[in-house]
């Protein structure tokens, strides 16, 4: 199966150029013309590395029709390599956010779905057996009932990809959307601070709460946190409530290299099972994980907290009440 890491701008780029390397039947192509004024041959230099093939163009990376891409490019390159990679007939996983705005993101859902590929979310929690668990055990309310309320956190230290809300809250709110089955969010209300950031207007705390249509409650906090550690989240129902971690911990400490806590966990990299999954459902022609319009969704919600923030009142995401899944 022909895979294509498509741009080294985002952060884990090289991670999943590692992991398909290491799968057994990828056969593993990776571009990156457009480069880094400050590291132009990023690119190039991982796929020397790994022994992959390298294209220098576009162009040249689309003739060689991909079975499947993972789209890590600058937020505003998304749309472009998304349209051009549905055009190929190739599935899509993309990192978030789709794209900037609204209108470029809708416009990449459309065309996957016109082209019959897939477009997938890189929300690694939403895949692997722990987190679909969780989902049947909701599902069923054989245990927890009707589900009203649902708590998450993600504290993940200060990363590259802006503030709180951009690089953590995403996480939880995909989690949230595939448990609820793409319910639409009535009413969002948010709250920021800027206490820990470096930069101006780059919040490093944020409080999130969303009313969905179907009454449900979320809360979810996407602060920078001292420890890197996977979502956690708490489903409550109307008899239960039931906990989910995405990375257990272990063995707790502090590490004196990096000055911040740490802990081991156990398991798979959830990144490559995500990759895995993701592959295995492009070679049946099916869905993993969430897709387009879940993106789509939580960014209408990102939006809404951002619009709430600067005027201090609850606001209701605009865009229809449903997205094509």
């Amino acid at each position: 199966m022909k895979v294509a890491v498509l741009s080294f701008a985002h952060e884990r780029a090289a991670t999943y150029a590692r992991l398909l390397h290491e799968m057994p039947d990828v056969d593993l192509v990776l571009a990156d013309p457009d480069g880094a004024p400050d590291d132009p041959a990023r690119g190039r230099d991982t796929a020397r590395r790994l022994g992959s093939a390298y294209a220098d163009s576009w162009d040249e990376l689309f003739a060689l029709r991909p079975d499947a891409v993972v789209v890590t490019s600058e937020t505003d390159r998304r749309r472009e390599l998304v349209e051009r990679a549905a055009a190929a007939g190739a599935h899509v996983l993309c990192e978030h956010p789709l794209a900037a705005d609204e209108a470029d993101a809708l416009a990449m859902v459309r065309a996957c779905e016109n082209a019959g590929v897939r477009l997938s979310l890189a929300s690694p929690t939403c895949f692997g057996p722990a987190f679909a668990a969780v989902r049947r055990q909701i599902e069923s309310g054989e245990v927890l009932g009707g589900l009203t309320t649902i708590h998450g956190a993600y504290n993940r230290p200060q990363t590259a990809q802006g503030g709180a809300l951009d690089a953590n809250a995403p996480a939880l709110l995909d989690m949230v959307d595939t448990v609820l089955g793409g319910i639409a969010a009535e009413q969002v209300y948010a709250q920021t601070n800027h206490i820990l950031g470096t930069e101006p207007g780059i919040e490093s705390a944020a409080l999130v709460s969303v009313r969905y249509a179907d009454g449900t409650v979320v809360s979810i906090d996407c602060s920078w946190g001292p420890a890197e550690g996977g979502p956690a989240m708490t489903f409550i129902g109307d008899r239960a409530t039931a906990e989910f971690t995405a990375s257990p911990r272990l063995i707790g400490g502090f590490d004196s290299a990096t000055s911040r806590e740490r802990w081991e966990t156990r398991g798979d990299d959830p990144y490559a099972v995500m990759l895995g999954e993701f592959l295995a459902a492009a070679r049946q022609g099916t869905g993993a994980g969430p897709d387009g319009a879940t993106g789509v969704r939580t960014l209408r919600i990102i939006r809404a907290a951002r619009a709430s923030v600067r005027t201090g009142q609850p606001v209701e995401p605009a865009g229809p009440h449903t997205v094509a899944s």
